[in-house]
């Protein structure tokens, strides 16, 4: 975090760079008048420069209204996707190809995001994630609660990449692990998956530190997940990850309503 924010100040620093002549040549002319007149000024000049400099930044974030929905193949990320955007369950399958659309927060501020469901599957989740990640102002990482137990190693593989890669970016995004399909008898809770996947998460960061190159080879300082000498744990990132519990079928079959509202809150916490 601190190098990114020692760019933006580079930055920054650029654009005073251009105005200085400027600023020398108007200095020299005042102080021949009056003293007075120059500090006024300056001072009003100094203020324009840094308004100007915090509204880029602004800008910059305000752009990032993409939502990426990633995860595991039939983890349920497309069904969320469509009961997001629509509120009705409809029959999806395997994707290979990202889907986009407009999703409107049930906020005051009227804001809107844009959802963006990921292929899960292995060959292809990585691919999309690259391309769309810069674009993230938030990534929900949806789990499948009823099979995880017999996916907690995949699901841990993929969750690492995925944060690593989050917290590479410039301007971190809001981070959520949904705990999706809570409608089914043998789903894990939010509380346990979040337990089991500190574990995972620790095993592999010791393999992949021990191993002789890492996922990302063209790093020179790759990025330490969590706290060097001390087991794992979620609230040692920089940035935070929440967790909530959901269901996008609903507990009456086809035709159930979801559970998808504190996703809903989460959103329009977010936008």
């Amino acid at each position: 975090m601190a190098s990114a924010e020692s760019r933006r100040m580079g930055n920054g620093g650029s654009v005073g760079g251009a105005f200085q002549p400027y600023l020398d040549s108007l200095r020299q002319e005042l102080q021949q008048r009056d003293p007075t007149l120059l500090s006024i000024v300056v001072a009003l000049l100094a203020v324009l420069l840094t308004l100007v400099f915090w509204k880029f930044i602004r800008s910059r974030r305000s752009s990032q209204r993409a939502v990426l929905l990633v995860g595991l193949c039939d983890s349920g990320k497309t069904l969320l996707f469509v009961r997001l955007l629509t509120g009705l369950y409809r029959d999806t399958q395997t994707s290979i190809t990202d889907s986009s659309a407009l999703y409107r927060v049930n906020n005051t501020r009227g804001a809107s995001l844009t959802l963006i469901d990921l292929p899960g599957h292995e060959s292809l989740r990585l691919q999309f994630l690259e391309r769309f990640k810069a674009s993230a102002r938030a990534v929900v990482f949806v789990v499948d609660s009823a099979a995880f137990q017999r996916e907690v190693k995949d699901v841990a593989e993929f969750l690492y990449q995925v944060l690593i890669d989050s917290m590479s970016l410039k301007n971190t995004p809001s981070f959520l692990i949904a705990c999706n399909k809570q409608d089914i008898t043998m789903a894990k809770s939010a509380k346990l998956i979040q337990q089991q996947l500190e574990k995972e998460l620790n095993t592999l960061r010791v393999t992949r530190s021990a191993a002789p190159s890492t996922l990302d080879s063209s790093s020179t300082a790759p990025v330490q997940l969590g706290k060097k000498g001390k087991e794992f744990e979620f609230s040692q990132l920089p940035l935070k990850v929440e967790f909530l519990e959901c269901s996008a079928k609903g507990g009456r079959g086809d035709a159930g309503s979801a559970d998808i509202r504190d996703l809903e809150k989460w959103l329009a916490k977010i936008a």
